[in-house]
């Protein structure tokens, strides 16, 4: 069965659209305000990285806190190489840096790219993009509750 889902935007009336099911965890409204108010949060603290190749890049050097994907591309696949990066990625240890071990990266799908764009900050819209990880930042306990909410979105 399809999903379903309601543009955030208060402007335009609610539409609902079927979503391609491979975009898969994919945040109810509620959990996507608060994953777009990250992603602009993220933006000022210079911790975003735009795109599909920007946020390959994040995950391939172990700097992704999580990634953002937009369900409407079209076609999806273009994105679908960055859930199986984000899976097996070795990922720095907070504590001693020096230390690398195995951690998936979360990773969550929104509904529209045109919203992801809006909360990247640019006037295009965004199919992807990458929280990357910064020790001394002040997102540190925000990016982690998102973290555990997107892993609750696994279960």
């Amino acid at each position: 069965s399809s999903r379903h889902f309601c543009s955030l935007s208060s402007k335009t009336k609610m539409t609902v659209e079927a979503v391609n099911p491979k975009a898969y965890p994919l945040a109810d409204s509620q959990l996507s305000i608060t994953i777009l108010d990250l992603v602009q949060q993220a933006t000022n603290y210079k911790q975003l990285k735009k795109g599909a190749n920007e946020a390959t890049k994040t995950l391939n050097r172990g700097i992704s806190e999580f990634v953002v994907m937009a369900a409407d591309a079209e076609p999806l696949e273009i994105l679908l190489h960055l859930p199986l990066l984000a899976e097996d990625k070795i990922s720095q240890d907070s504590q001693t840096p020096k230390k690398l071990f195995l951690a998936n990266v979360p990773y969550v799908f929104v509904p529209s790219k045109q919203a992801l764009g809006r909360a990247c900050g640019v006037t295009r819209p965004v199919i992807a993009c990458s929280v990357t990880s910064n020790e001394a930042s002040q997102l540190k306990s925000q990016i982690q509750q998102l973290k555990d909410a997107i892993e609750k979105l696994l279960i």
